[in-house]
């Protein structure tokens, strides 16, 4: 199905609930993982990405199609995600690169990590970065998303994206091999 026509569905009150049933069903796994990758923390995730699927069913109106509705909903969970780490810290009256760095301490601890010591290492080595190289670190590394994706998410051009990876990098090769 074309997606303008997917969209169309998902406006339409007699189509609505369907349409929006496959959305979820195509789209909430890899939007979790994303805020996964961002939050860490499950049950945030699962907050997060509610809050996230609340804002896409009540802005859809507003979407104009000049980029992919997996790219809209990418950037509304990434705002989302970022939102809620800020608010969080701002709550427990730290800095948000603290709270990552306490959040990446608590892995072991989460019941749905499952990743060993050498990913700990690298969630740590990430926590060290700026936010946006994070971000792009994340998002390309992991989740394997295109640059040309990524420059619509994120609203930064390609070359620009490509230099905060290529940085993000160097960095994390510099921690994993000094500590």
């Amino acid at each position: 199905m074309e997606e303008k026509d997917f969209i169309q569905k998902l406006l339409h009150p007699k189509t609505q609930n369907e349409a929006f049933q496959k959305l979820l069903q195509e789209y909430q796994k890899p939007l979790y993982n994303h805020i996964r990758n961002i939050v860490l923390n499950h049950d945030d995730t699962d907050d997060v990405l509610q809050n996230t699927f609340v804002k896409v069913f009540q802005h859809l109106k507003n979407f104009k199609g000049d980029s992919k509705l997996f790219s809209w909903m990418y950037r509304i969970a990434t705002n989302e995600a970022i939102t809620f780490i800020n608010q969080k810290a701002k709550r427990n009256g730290t800095t948000s690169e603290a709270l990552q760095s306490k959040m990446v301490d608590n892995l072991k601890a989460d019941s749905f990590f499952d990743g060993n010591e050498i990913q700990i290492k690298l969630q740590k080595a990430i926590a060290q970065l700026p936010e946006k190289q994070q971000l792009v670190f994340k998002m390309k590394y992991f989740e394997e998303i295109k640059y040309e994706d990524l420059s619509e998410i994120l609203g930064t051009s390609v070359g620009a994206l490509k230099a905060s990876y290529h940085h993000a990098v160097k960095k994390i090769e510099l921690y994993m091999t000094s500590y």
